[in-house]
């Protein structure tokens, strides 16, 4: 008999079973110590809610929109780098799921499908992130790509200029494309989904980079790579060059204190991400959740605050809407899905997140994601206010 799916932490697990050890813990662990990924969940978990009753809850709307685009719920898929290798086409098939739940789905430089391949079979407009190369033609040649694709927002990752080093992915000798030793071998043959993915995969090394960045089929590792390609000399007057590049939405993901919040909204930018890049960058960072309330002080009503860092359920999505987040993005848990089921299983993390956040609203006295405020937030004075 199978055992239901009742949280994405049954995704989890699932994916566990299905997916190489390398490139399962590429998307379950973080950085050094892992400080900051535990922070991320125990931080969410120490929020409580205000359970309250007598409430005509009977008509509840989850709908809103994220820099203009009307969405279903507000969440959006998170920009994973080597989604590819979680499910043969992981960006082409979590780009379709987002897209029959009405949510933005947001691809990643680092894809192993390219901004090509996911527009020819994905009609709906997706969002591109971007990280800034050394090779700043190169750069330009991405947003230009992006546009050319019809990207609906162009998200620039400002929080990766130089790699935290992960170290399950230098123990498991982490690499794109998977480079077959005695030691993996076996790992991949016992994992015949994900090797049946695989073979019938459109690429299985980074879409967007073949044939203009040397020795993309070669690498020893992802975190070499990056210590040679990304540019660590990336700067805020270095915004004002890529706002002339893409005329469009502008997002900034990787912002984790006030006044950087302050000086992307004095730059203009449509959105900003509070994001620590999952306890994958700087541990010993705080939490997401822990710096959003000051990050929404900050910048008031002069842009959209997203947050991104340990969303794993619906409570966790309403906790970050009430801390003052407009919409939550899902990173960890859209992997997890898509390890554990395909398109199907992102659909599955999707739902269970939407689920259990109308029924949170409803036992919070909540009818309009809109309205979700820090009431919903128990504190010792909370029947006093």
């Amino acid at each position: 008999m199978t055992t239901p799916i009742t949280s994405v932490a049954d995704l989890r697990e699932l994916a566990r079973r299905r997916v190489p050890r390398a490139f399962f813990e590429y998307a379950d662990r973080g950085s050094y110590e892992e400080t900051t990924l535990r922070a991320n969940h125990a931080a969410l978990a120490l929020i409580s809610l205000r359970q309250r009753v007598m409430h005509n809850v009977d008509n509840r709307s989850l709908t809103t929109d994220i820099v203009g685009q009307p969405v279903s719920m507000p969440l959006a898929i998170a920009p994973t780098g080597l989604t590819g290798l979680q499910r043969g086409g992981g960006e082409i098939l979590g780009a379709r799921a987002a897209a029959k739940a009405g949510i933005p789905f947001c691809l990643s430089t680092v894809s192993i499908c390219s901004i090509e391949q996911v527009h020819d079979a994905v009609k709906t407009p997706f969002w591109f992130q971007v990280y800034v190369m050394r090779d700043r033609g190169f750069t330009r040649e991405l947003i230009e790509r992006a546009k050319a694709a019809g990207c609906s927002a162009l998200m620039l990752t400002v929080d990766l200029t130089v790699q935290g080093q992960r170290h399950r992915e230098i123990k498991n000798g982490l690499s794109v494309p998977p480079r077959i030793t005695l030691r993996n071998l076996f790992d991949m043959l016992s994992k015949p989904r994900w090797a049946w993915s695989m073979l019938h995969a459109p690429s299985r090394s980074f879409g967007n980079l073949k044939g203009r960045i040397e020795n993309t089929d070669s690498l020893s590792t992802l975190a070499q790579w990056i210590a040679k390609q990304f540019d660590p000399t990336l700067t805020w007057e270095d915004l004002e060059w890529i706002r002339a590049l893409w005329p469009g939405k502008l997002i900034i993901k990787g912002i984790l204190d006030p006044e950087d919040a302050r000086i992307a909204a004095g730059h203009g930018v449509d959105a900003i991400v509070v994001s620590n890049h999952g306890g994958r960058q700087l541990d010993g960072a705080p939490a997401s959740i822990e710096v959003l309330p000051y990050i929404v002080q900050a910048v008031g009503d002069r842009l959209q605050v997203l947050f991104d860092g340990g969303i794993l359920s619906g409570q966790d999505l309403l906790k970050a809407l009430a801390c003052g987040a407009h919409a939550g993005l899902i990173g960890k848990a859209f992997l997890y899905g898509l390890g554990a089921n395909g398109e199907a299983g992102v659909t599955q993390a999707i739902e269970l997140i939407r689920r259990e956040l109308s029924v949170s609203m409803a036992l919070t006295g909540q009818t309009d994601v809109r309205a979700i405020s820090a009431d919903v937030i128990w504190r010792g004075d909370a029947g006093m206010r």
